[in-house]
């Protein structure tokens, strides 16, 4: 794991704020409005011209001929040995960023349910975040333009139906890993007792993407950057400061009640993403 995403967990964990008075947070999709009609993507908590700037925050891509770029394809062949395993299904099911489905991505690291109906806050928070730091990765994306794998060495990857978007879309820095980093981070902040479970799963969600073939090794380092970075504005919003501190509530709640993971593949994805 690189050093700057293992220090951005140590200042998360070591940085939480006290809770922040403020009125109740929404929970209701319909109230919060998405950010595009029709995407079901929701609005997310900071403004697009507050998020980090990614441009800023990471190097340029590795150079063709160069010894990280050497790297990054010396990673990419093998992972192709992951094709039809279930590390590739895995690899497919965390294509799919869409609620509800993706709500399950880490109940079995949070050994909970997480749903609009059962923790509406927790869900919330996964829900709003996703835009701030997907969004947060484009400043560098749209500059560098950097060509995916599958379209670089002509594969096809663990999802076809992405591959005409995804090539004309720049690989560097990766959203899905900056997405999965910070919601590796935001849960361990609600949930600090299960912080390894919850950052190896969101680790793995950004890893992924190089075993679908859509992103280079070093797409994903990037992306956790800037996944770090989008975590760190948050904590000086007031409103994800409420949310974070009422799905803490629910996590207690559903503790109290015995309540476990309603996923009944958690065995099976514990076997797969093992490192």
């Amino acid at each position: 794991m690189p050093l700057s995403a293992l220090a951005a967990a140590a200042l998360l964990s070591a940085c939480q704020t006290a809770p922040v008075k403020t009125a109740t947070p929404p929970t209701s999709p319909e109230v919060v409005g998405e950010f595009r009609k029709g995407t079901g993507y929701l609005n997310g908590y900071i403004d697009r011209k507050e998020l980090p700037d990614s441009l800023a925050l990471v190097p340029p891509p590795p150079a063709p001929g160069s010894a990280r770029y050497s790297a990054d394809l010396q990673q990419h062949q093998q992972t192709r040995a992951l094709r039809n395993t279930p590390r590739w299904e895995y690899a497919f099911k965390d294509v799919n960023l869409k609620f509800p489905e993706a709500a399950g991505v880490f109940s079995c690291a949070l050994d909970m349910p997480i749903s609009q109906e059962a923790t509406p806050h927790l869900n919330m928070l996964l829900r709003r975040s996703l835009v701030d730091a997907g969004f947060a990765t484009y400043k560098a994306k749209d500059h560098y333009q950097r060509k995916r794998p599958f379209a670089e060495l002509g594969e096809t990857t663990c999802s076809p139906k992405e591959e005409a978007h995804l090539s004309k879309d720049g690989s560097y820095p990766s959203g899905h890993a900056a997405l999965g980093w910070a919601w590796g981070l935001i849960l361990a902040g609600v949930a600090p007792d299960k912080a390894n479970a919850l950052l190896q799963r969101g680790h793995a969600f950004g890893d992924s993407r190089m075993v679908c073939g859509v992103h280079w090794q070093s797409d994903l380092e990037a992306g956790r950057v800037v996944g770090a970075a989008a975590v760190a504005r948050l904590q000086a919003d007031p409103v994800f400061q409420a949310q974070a501190q009422l799905a803490k509530a629910e996590i207690a709640s559903a503790r109290a009640k015995g309540l476990k993971s309603d996923r009944q593949d958690c065995a099976s994805e514990a076997a797969a993403l093992k490192r």
